[in-house]
């Protein structure tokens, strides 16, 4: 069974992607048949792990965003 999904990167969730990526890793690790399949692997995982991260950030501003309101609303004058 191969690591390669037809799932299209940008449609995952962090969660998927994670996962996919993975199993990915642990089939570039057992060694592929091919060279072909062990660059197709590669391309994969790496688009995996850009959504990953891409997931990571978005999650981060929006962390820094909770934070950023929560300090002006604490703020004497702040917005109530």
């Amino acid at each position: 069974m191969s690591a390669l999904n037809e799932i299209p990167v940008e449609t995952l969730s962090f969660e998927a992607a994670r996962d996919e990526l993975v199993t990915v890793v642990a089939e570039l690790e057992q060694g592929s048949p091919t060279l072909e399949h062990s660059l197709a692997l590669w391309e994969r995982g790496e688009a995996l792990a850009a959504r990953c991260e891409e997931w990571l950030l978005g999650a981060k501003r929006r962390l820094d965003a909770a934070r950023a309101a929560a300090s002006d609303s604490d703020a004497p004058g702040g917005a109530s």
